[in-house]
């Protein structure tokens, strides 16, 4: 099986979790025996095409980065249209069995290459604008976003989403069948999440927290509905009774002049810190040295920090919404959920994880067992499956439908 991946991430260029997941699933199904080429950005001296570990990878050149919303959406488009000539390349000299997309930031390229390929189209949706907006799309640039997503997963041979919760978002959202849906968790690895040589461990430690202090960590980007605003509001009065508590914020976005404003309101600018964007290496440091982790989001699809938490004996509290309910069990084992939104809510369960030590390492010990329902091994052998039903029946299997792609592949451009 050939494969040809687009996706707008792809290490050591790396965003968020999305670009994490491609790497990982695109190494798996190469040891599956699968021949799979990435098409992605490049930055920098990075090498234009490039074999890492058995993933064949080629980059277009970005051009510069935009900082406002329109001139991103034109950023987005110049990308796409580099990817799709790059794309069209490849496919000349080589004979691809699929197309596999991530998310609408490619979309465009995918579909035009499929649809030039007569090829079946895969997308898998890691998130939605009208997730990330609670449903408020109908202005720009949400609702030239939320129309891109809709073509995206209407025209697409089939769906992938990343828990049951965003399937029946989709479905729900975008009118999507569910039969046209199919729910694939990520993975993890646990021997990725490199753990460092004790002393450089205790060394980090003694960076954020005395040996007598409690160390709390919150990981993501700084966006309203990763809900980090709701943490430091339980963490105030908590902290202002016991001032042995500290805390560590990681991560970079829109929302964190906001939240170090409410920092300096809440005052509790001395008790902990923003480090800014962590690479892997202080990522997984941190979980280990923590002494619990909270993944507070109003919005979540799946919860890849509350996994990675888990994996690396970091207590988890995490917000009972999205896919987080599929991470961390109703029934008080492997980590405790709150209701989402409810800052009173999450204190509560704070004081309560900071006080019962017998409660803490209980669940810890169930989460690591929990973390292995979620095996690479098994999401490939899932994936695969999808992939080998759409060629066996051959994605688009009518000549009306190979007509119709083509025919709207001129419009998803000006959509953005």
């Amino acid at each position: 099986m050939r494969l040809l991946v687009f996706s707008w991430e792809y290490p050591p260029v790396i965003e968020g979790g999305l670009g994490r997941h491609v790497r990982m699933l695109s190494e798996r199904l190469v040891r599956a025996g699968a021949e799979v080429h990435v098409v992605t950005r490049g930055v920098g001296q990075l090498p234009v095409d490039e074999l890492r570990q058995g993933v064949r990878v080629h980059r277009v050149v970005q051009p510069p980065f935009p900082h406002e919303m329109e001139g991103f959406l034109r950023w987005v488009r110049r990308m796409n249209l580099d990817m799709a000539a790059l794309a069209g390349e490849l496919c000349a000299e080589h004979s691809f069995d699929l197309v596999h997309s991530h998310d609408w930031l490619v979309a465009q390229a995918a579909e035009r290459t499929a649809g030039a390929a007569e090829l079946p189209w895969v997308v898998t949706v890691h998130a939605t604008e009208h997730g990330r907006h609670q449903g408020w799309v109908a202005q720009p640039p949400q609702s030239r976003i939320h129309t891109a997503e809709r073509a995206m997963v209407t025209r697409a041979s089939h769906v992938i989403t990343c828990s049951d919760y965003m399937s029946r978002h989709v479905a729900q959202v975008f009118g999507v069948q569910a039969e046209r849906i199919s729910a694939i968790p990520n993975g993890i690895d646990p021997t990725e999440l490199v753990v460092a040589p004790e002393p450089e461990l205790a060394a980090l430690r003694e960076r954020f927290a005395r040996p007598d202090e409690r160390l709390v960590l919150m990981v993501g980007r700084l966006v309203y509905e990763k809900g980090f605003h709701l943490a430091l509001e339980a963490l105030a009065p908590i902290m202002r009774r016991d001032r042995s508590l500290r805390y560590v914020v990681a991560g970079t976005g829109i929302a964190e002049a906001e939240l170090r404003a409410q920092v300096r309101r809440l005052r509790l600018v001395r008790r902990g810190c923003f480090i800014g964007w962590a690479d892997d290496d202080l990522l997984h440091g941190l979980y280990r040295v923590a002494d619990l982790c909270i993944v507070p989001s109003i919005y979540e699809p799946f919860g890849l920090v509350a996994l990675e938490a888990m994996a690396s004996g970091c207590l988890c509290i995490v917000a009972d919404t999205g896919g987080l309910r599929e991470v961390v069990p109703a029934n008080g084992t492997a980590g405790l959920r709150f209701r989402p939104g409810d800052a009173g809510s999450l204190r509560r369960l704070l004081e309560r994880a900071l006080t019962d030590e017998q409660a803490r390492r209980r669940l810890v010990a169930e989460a690591r067992q929990r973390v292995r329902k979620f095996d690479w091994d098994e999401v490939t052998r899932q994936t695969l499956a999808v992939f080998e039903m759409l060629i066996e029946t051959d994605g688009l299997t009518t000549d009306n439908q190979a007509r119709d792609r083509r025919s709207t592949q001129e419009r998803l451009p000006s959509q953005l």
